[in-house]
């Protein structure tokens, strides 16, 4: 795909890697192209049913290159800022309602079938939230992790603050991202950042991608929107969208052959 991500896809499996081992997968300009390219490739692939988000090498995502950093120790006035074009940068929406940082997260959201994130070494700051980004997270349990935009001064800013309030208590969330503290995989998974603590989280998150492979294309992305829509939506609006979704699929080709080859104990022959 780049050199910075590689992709094949196999049985309707996408297997998405980040491939800047020199850098622990940090997040440059580079890195931040290729995630949404990557991301936007998929959303139209035809044959794709499920996606891994993995990390080649010591990490998943050691998040923003110390690079650009330095590109933020300009001026800090808001005058001097206003000058040197700094001001309301990110407030641009340039992906509907993202902007370019955003998107490289919000675009695993949007996919319309299921992505796993499969973490190992470290995930910090901007790597946290591009594990975010997926439906289900499986992480190494001596995986670190952090909320680690604090560090620098700064909020997390790529969708996070959207995401994490839907995964883990409020007031856990508050506490490391005041603090920035360092926590470990075990800990993801009490709290709830992490659906499966794991030795091996890319061998069983490419075990469940096959196993969401197997099912009906159809009832899989119903069931994303549905869920995507449930943390923003009134229950009026939910309860009819379910309705929607579901006259949809009943009696439809992929909905019979679900039938038909759970009557006849084969496996379904599926239509994308």
């Amino acid at each position: 795909m780049s050199e910075r991500i590689s992709l094949s896809i196999e049985n309707g499996v996408a297997d998405v890697r980040l491939v800047r081992v020199d850098k622990m997968n940090a997040l440059d300009d580079a890195m931040f192209e290729a995630l949404i390219a990557t991301g936007e490739r998929l959303a139209t692939e035809k044959g794709v049913r499920a996606v891994v988000l993995s990390g080649e090498g010591r990490a998943f995502c050691a998040g923003l290159d110390m690079g650009n950093f330095g590109k933020m120790a300009a001026p800090k006035d808001g005058a001097k800022k206003e000058e040197a074009g700094m001001l309301g940068r990110l407030e641009k929406r340039t992906h509907g309602i993202v902007n370019r940082a955003q998107q490289a997260v919000w675009v695993w959201r949007q996919l319309p079938v299921p992505v796993i994130a499969a973490v190992h070494g470290v995930a910090y700051g901007g790597g946290f939230q591009v594990m975010l980004g997926a439906d289900m997270r499986y992480v190494a349990p001596d995986t670190k992790l952090s909320i680690m935009e604090i560090k620098w001064g700064l909020v997390p800013d790529m969708a996070g603050t959207q995401i994490m309030r839907h995964l883990v208590r409020e007031d856990i969330v508050r506490e490391l991202t005041y603090t920035g503290r360092v926590f470990t995989g075990e800990e993801a998974g009490r709290i709830g950042f992490a659906t499966r603590v794991t030795a091996t989280p890319r061998e069983d998150a490419l075990a469940t991608a096959r196993e969401i492979a197997s099912k009906s294309p159809d009832a899989i992305r119903a069931s994303k929107r549905l869920l995507n829509a449930a943390v923003v939506v009134d229950p009026a609006a939910g309860l009819l969208m379910e309705s929607v979704e579901q006259d949809k699929l009943i009696g439809s080709k992929n909905q019979i052959e679900s039938v038909m080859s759970n009557l006849e104990k084969r496996a379904a022959n599926y239509i994308d």
